[in-house]
């Protein structure tokens, strides 16, 4: 009865480090680093250990699968032996097997690993100090496992990338969101510092044909028309051409050295920054910071002015847009009901994809070239044009609102999206003009 006793003891015993084992292993796989790296720095002890083991995930995992398994084999075979002393050989081994596995799963397997993955930190600062004996004692035996390993992966080598990708970046903010972890506008500002060196400088630059600049032979009077018109504190300036841009004049500048004296425009002209069109923003913001400069002129492949980047326009998208007592509050794209939007030809063309979730691809920048490359053809105000993908079961139609001389102004788009489409191609085009 004595020795009943005490195997029953050892049993229920093997079954409780079964499930600190098995706990201890859903803890450290599922834990936040980050928060735990948090409560070190605040001076955690116990934090600071979590963390040295799971550096050493390998040797962590190796020591978790022993232990665990020893503790398992050690209750079944006891379970054994006491089964079949009080029942007998046959049945006794097989009321043993039922008994043990039942008994097994429930609390040295789901019940601790369910209660560990709904705490994880915690309960790794719970079993941190004693699975740091078990480490020590096994590391002789975790020695071996770390060359059968090396063994393993020269014979099967793999090139799997184990870093964090920006798409799986994106995806953890979006469930941080999700989860109430960060609000909203947390949320767009991480995911656009994550997607900012993407950005390209012609991406967000203010075209050649809306960017306003002055002469050098330009009149006094006209230049403070400008700036006044304008609201600019800063304006480019040419030579002979609008192309030929030969630097900056700043307002202050303007008025102090020049409106009320005698000074020509080319003394306070300072020098401008000039950038290919493929140069990226991240990079770009370095520059001008390095430079103390606030505006730099984006030149194509032939040397001519491509369009004009401003400090304020690489900030805005971090930050959305900065609109000063100066500026006119333009939406550029306006939600008019469920389905449809009216949307500026400026309007940047992945932003516009992300918004209205199209699955889409072009070589042009802004929606006025998306609907020309459509068109194929300079559009007129009235013409409609329809944008299909089968694949993802989408269907846009795209109505030109209004036109500035060759420029898209303004295009209104409804989502037609119609539960069975054909598939004759990814791309219509039906228009009311010749």
């Amino acid at each position: 009865m004595e020795t009943q006793s005490m195997s029953l003891i050892l049993i229920v015993g093997c079954i409780v480090m079964s499930a600190y084992f098995s706990a201890t292993e859903t803890a450290f796989s599922s834990l936040n680093r980050i928060r735990m790296k948090n409560m070190a720095e605040k001076g955690n002890k116990k934090a600071e250990l979590v963390l040295r083991l799971s550096e050493n995930y390998d040797s962590l995992l190796s020591t978790i699968l022993i232990g665990n398994n020893i503790v398992n084999i050690a209750c079944a075979s006891m379970a054994t032996v006491l089964f079949v002393r009080m029942m007998g050989e046959d049945a006794g081994a097989s009321i043993s097997t039922v008994v043990t596995t039942i008994v097994v799963l429930i609390f040295g397997e789901v019940s601790p690993k369910s209660i560990a993955k709904e705490s994880p930190e915690q309960f790794a600062l719970f079993s941190a100090p004693l699975l740091r004996i078990f480490v020590t004692i096994l590391t002789p035996a975790n020695f071996l496992f770390r060359q059968w390993k090396k063994l393993l992966s020269a014979i099967f080598k793999t090139s799997e990338d184990t870093g964090i990708t920006e798409e799986e970046l994106l995806t953890i903010v979006e469930e941080a969101k999700q989860e109430g972890g960060i609000d909203e506008q947390e949320g767009s500002l991480i995911k656009s510092a994550i997607e900012f060196n993407d950005l390209e400088a012609m991406d967000i630059a203010t075209p050649r044909i809306d960017v306003v600049s002055v002469s050098l032979q330009d009149e006094k009077a006209d230049i403070a028309a400008i700036f006044r018109q304008t609201g600019f504190s800063r304006l480019p300036v040419y030579k002979d051409k609008q192309d030929d841009i030969v630097g900056i004049i700043y307002q202050k500048d303007f008025y102090n050295e020049v409106y009320h004296q005698n000074n020509p425009v080319s003394d306070i002209v300072r020098p401008a920054l000039f950038v290919t069109e493929n140069k990226k923003i991240g990079e770009l913001l370095k520059e001008l910071q390095k430079n103390k400069m606030h505006i730099a002129v984006v030149v194509d492949e032939f040397g001519s002015m491509a369009g004009l980047i401003t400090l304020e326009d690489i900030l805005e998208e971090l930050v959305g847009e900065i609109w000063d007592e100066h500026d006119t509050v333009v939406n550029e794209i306006e939600k008019v009901s469920e389905n449809e939007y009216l949307i500026l030809g400026k309007t940047n063309l992945e932003k516009v994809f992300e918004v209205l979730d199209i699955e889409g691809e072009s070589d042009c920048s802004t929606v006025s070239g998306w609907v020309m490359e459509m068109a194929q053809r300079i559009p007129k105000e009235g013409d409609v044009f329809t944008y299909e993908d089968p694949d993802h079961g989408q269907k846009y139609e795209i109505t030109v609102v209004k036109m500035k001389e060759r420029r898209v102004e303004k295009v209104k788009i409804i989502n037609r999206q119609e539960k069975t489409l054909d598939n004759s191609g990814a791309m219509g085009y039906d228009s009311s003009g010749d």
